[in-house]
């Protein structure tokens, strides 16, 4: 008997699990298609749903993937439209069909079946056995969703679908908005993700939210139940759980109308809320069920207890001040051209991000698929969401019930991962902003669980330097009082660094968050074109890498990578700092931590497009000044001489998730041979979560110095890892710059004379008088091609163990103690006479023109030996003791044995540099819009 009832038992396994791969609740559509072009347009009005395609193709997957289109006959080149992108191997924009057959099981006969398209461009049609389904779909954010249930009976079916991909709404000027466009992601054909078909019951659970209130300790669910049948009645569950262990079973007796019915329950919760951060991100799984007789369906979600607020300027999570460390996500995938839609690609993303310090990515004018949240939900990732928005010319017309359906989908697909904190219409909107009023409010008014803005900046006049009325959050880069962030500042303002920008957020009453700050750009990273395996072509790359080539600078290439790099990095470390430091400030979005392909080759990242390092700096170097605890000092200048202190203040600021009690912070000031000059530290103290905590002050004499050194700054959180560094520069305070035989003067006539007769020359006459550039500090912003009305050079390059600079202390990039030099010079260009002078110091120019830059060089001439410098190293040298060091540590070389130019060049030649009159206009922050 005993043996009978095994058999019995194992029969009906057998059974149920023939049963049910045989009638599955989901049929995956993954696979080979056959798949035709219909570039003419031709396709509905030919009847093509009713035929065979000759050709094939694999879904999930896109035209580009598969080699369709127009195949790219564009050559590598530093010119339009090669130099504005990537390329596309193979383009296509227009419809295309997609048919397969598939059976449906007979256990499907008399259920709810729907097709899943999970993210198409941009509008879709679908067939049944040639007919058409009424309706189309044309959504940028969410699934596209079809009800098949009146055509696939059980049996054998074909569907067909046409993907058509041509814009059918403005939503930006020059298609650059994320979510369409060929800048980053591209205009790609196909379907990307889930394709499915799924069987329902008559009753069945259509949507499911969860609105968790931690000061309450409960959960209201929200539950959409369709029922395709008459009248009924039943149980609905819900079950909350964690990972670990059951919180909460609550049921209800409910009636179902035909149709849709919406029913809310609330769900207490038993014992300790744990609360979803970036520290624990604890996810709650709601498990929901409808039961009638004869029908079931279940449905679940993940969501987390996270209170998202505001208190004046301050962001609050969960009743706790928090600081937003963001950069940009664009869509940039350049393998592909979409973005991932499994957890694996965004994984690499987010602990990426992460590594480098990050809790938030801001997705710029676009939303991405169901995989980023789930993905950001896990790791504890604060996400703005943007509608695929990019427009100068908003207003109420065609476009709003698009904007305002697809707001709905974004809110009504992903509103539950709690990692969707914040929801902004679009990107530097314009025009009309009593529209965009009433679309913020139909958003704030359908889901408040996330905050909400009208525009990410605006140039719009009259709008964006302070927020709108309904704002929840504010994004800027200046307001009515100055700017936020530093292209406004450091290459205008001497470098100080006890400043913030607590002036220009003054009265700010919601919180403030930097809009893409940085933007500054590094030399392309010509080792990565290797990396473009798939449908996109690095023809911008390969132009940079050919003129080069043609040049003979292609040697140089690392090196201006390195050199730009660095200084890119020591810019985004004070865009940071300044913004922590500000208390009013409760986060930026760095534009961008990697790079960005599109927008004229905008490669402002110190990672590569696929989020790699390019060797710039270090994760750990970098996570220094961005970390929930960063040490921050404030200290006036960069520069100093022995006759004065160092003086600075230290502060800790704490956005941890807890109060850090028995602080103690040390500091040292060190040599670069590590030895310290002076250290300390300061009383234990208790560092509060969301403030900047003073530790104390240091005032360290500089007298013992005898040299020009770099020092060091350092302050630690001790026991901790959190620590920060910053460079000062020292120079002899009774420094006598002794001639000798050196001829140092800035008038030509003079210099010709004494090259005449022989002798050694500085030349150093007024930048004033110079042809050449604006010298400038900081590096060309964004792109010298999407913006080039700019002096367009990216920084220094020189060789720090060259004996010219034995006696000034210099890396091999500009740094914070060339601030005044740079500023105060111009660039020349030495194309046509670089055979006849050595450069001591390079300028790196920008890759839309690599030509040969320099602000230092020596050569002979006539009889003599020469130096020409264009920085203005003679005046105002006890205010500016950098020039004075200079000028000290050149003619020092230029006194010794190892001044001896190799190469010549004519008088005239160092004339055609000068103007006859002075220029000393100077390109203003704004002036390159």
């Amino acid at each position: 008997m005993q043996r009978i009832n095994i058999y019995l038992l194992t029969a009906g396994l057998l059974m149920c699990l023939f049963s049910c791969k045989n009638n599955p609740a989901r049929i995956s559509l993954d696979g080979e298609w056959e798949f035709a072009l219909d570039s003419t347009d031709t396709g509905i009005n030919e009847n093509w749903a009713g035929q065979n395609f000759k050709n094939t193709i694999q879904l999930p997957g896109t035209t580009d993937d598969a080699g369709y289109g127009t195949p790219n006959k564009l050559k590598p080149a530093i010119q339009k439209p090669q130099v504005l992108h990537l390329t596309r191997k193979n383009s296509y924009v227009g419809p295309a069909w997609y048919s397969k057959e598939v059976d449906i099981p007979s256990g499907w006969k008399g259920k709810a079946i729907e097709l899943k398209l999970e993210r198409v461009i941009w509008q879709t049609s679908v067939w049944v056995d040639g007919k058409q389904v009424e309706g189309m779909q044309e959504s940028l954010v969410a699934p596209h969703l079809y009800d098949l249930t009146e055509q696939l009976t059980p049996g054998r079916h074909k569907i067909t679908i046409r993907v058509d991909n041509r814009k059918r709404y403005d939503i930006t000027a020059g298609d650059m908005a994320h979510a369409y466009t060929n800048e980053t992601q591209i205009m790609w054909n196909g379907i990307i993700g889930e394709i499915s078909l799924t069987a329902k019951d008559a009753v069945s659970i259509r949507d499911l939210q969860a609105y968790p209130d931690n000061k309450n300790k409960q959960v209201k669910v929200k539950c959409l139940v369709n029922n395709t049948g008459t009248a009924t009645s039943g149980t609905l569950k819900a079950d909350i759980r964690t990972a670990t262990d059951p919180v909460i079973q609550v049921q209800q007796h409910v009636t179902l109308q035909p149709g849709e019915n919406r029913i809310e329950l609330i769900c207490p919760i038993e014992g300790e809320v744990k609360v979803w951060n970036e520290f624990t991100p604890t996810l709650y799984t709601l498990r929901a069920s409808i039961e009638t007789d004869p029908h079931k369906d279940i449905r679940e979600i993940k969501f987390g207890f996270r209170d998202l607020g505001k208190n004046g300027p301050a962001l609050l999570l969960n009743d706790q001040k928090i600081f937003l460390r963001g950069t940009l996500e664009c869509c940039i995938f350049p393998l592909t051209g979409y973005p991932p839609m499994e957890h694996e690609g965004w994984e690499k993303v987010f602990t990426t991000a992460r590594e480098w310090g990050l809790n938030h990515l801001r997705f710029h004018s676009w939303c991405p698929p169901e995989a980023a949240f789930e993905v950001a939900d896990s790791l504890g990732f604060y996400l703005q969401v943007e509608l695929p928005l990019w427009s100068t010319n908003l207003c109420n017309d065609k476009r709003a019930p698009y904007l305002y359906a697809e707001a709905d989908r974004i809110l009504e697909e992903y509103g539950n991962h709690p990692s969707f904190c914040l929801f902004s219409l679009g990107n530097e909107l314009q025009y009309d902003f009593e529209f965009l009023g009433s679309l913020l409010n139909h958003v704030k008014e359908k889901d408040p669980r996330h905050l909400y803005t009208t525009t990410s900046f605006t140039f719009e006049k009259g709008h964006g330097d302070w927020p709108e009325a309904d704002d929840d959050f504010f994004i800027t880069q200046w307001t009515k009082k100055g700017w936020v962030r530093g292209q406004g500042v450091f290459n205008t303002e001497s470098p100080r660094f006890d400043k913030d920008y607590s002036a220009s957020v003054e009265g700010m009453d919601v919180p403030l968050i930097t809009h893409e700050i940085g933007q500054y750009a590094v030399y392309p990273d010509l080792k990565e074109i290797g990396k473009y395996t798939g449908v996109l072509d690095p023809l911008n790359f390969k132009g940079v890498k050919e003129d080069l080539e043609k040049k003979g600078l292609a040697g140089k290439a690392d090196d201006y990578l390195m050199a730009t790099g660095k200084l890119a990095a020591l810019l985004y470390k004070e865009e940071i700092e300044r913004a922590m430091k500000t208390p009013g400030i409760s986060g930026f979005q760095l534009l961008d931590l990697h790079d960005f392909p599109g927008q004229g080759t905008a490669l402002v990242g110190l990672l590569n497009a696929f989020w790699e390092s390019k060797g710039v700096t270090k994760a750990a170097a970098f996570r220094q000044s961005c970390a929930p605890v960063t040490p921050l000092a404030r200290f006036t200048k960069a520069v100093y001489t022995t006759s004065e202190p160092f003086e600075a203040a230290i502060e800790v600021v704490n956005y941890s998730d807890k109060t850090i009690e028995n602080a103690v912070i040390g500091w040292k000031l060190t040599a670069p041979d590590g030895q310290a000059v002076a250290q300390g530290e300061f009383p234990a103290r208790s560092l509060p979560v969301g403030e900047n905590s003073p530790a104390g002050d240091i005032r360290c004499p500089l007298d013992p110095i005898t040299e020009a050194k770099e020092l060091t700054l350092s302050a630690t959180l001790k026991g901790s890892s959190y620590t920060n560094e910053w460079k000062i520069w020292v120079y002899p305070a009774s420094l006598t710059v002794d001639k000798g035989d050196i001829v140092v003067t800035d008038r030509f006539a003079i210099a010709e004379k004494a090259l005449q007769e022989g002798k050694k020359v500085l030349f150093n006459p007024p930048y004033e008088s110079l042809k050449g550039l604006e010298g400038k500090f900081v590096p060309v912003f964004w792109s010298p091609v999407h913006f080039p009305k700019q002096a367009g050079t990216m920084g220094l390059l020189l060789d720090p163990a060259h004996p010219a600079f034995a006696h000034f202390p210099t890396d091999s990039h500009t740094d914070w103690q060339w601030w005044r030099l740079t500023t105060q010079s111009k660039t020349l260009c030495i194309d046509s006479l670089y055979t006849e002078v050595t450069p001591l110091i390079e300028c790196v120019d920008n890759f839309a023109n690599n030509r040969r830059l320099t602000n230092l060089f020596e050569t002979n001439c006539l009889n003599g030996k020469l130096v020409v410098c264009s920085m203005d190293l003679l005046r105002e040298q006890e205010k500016n003791p950098e020039k004075k060091q200079l000028l000290y540590s050149i003619i020092e070389y230029m006194k010794s044995g190892k001044f001896n130019p190799a190469q010549h060049t004519s008088p005239a030649a160092i004339g055609a540099f000068l103007t006859s009159g002075q220029t000393s206009s100077r390109e203003k922050p704004e002036s390159i819009y």
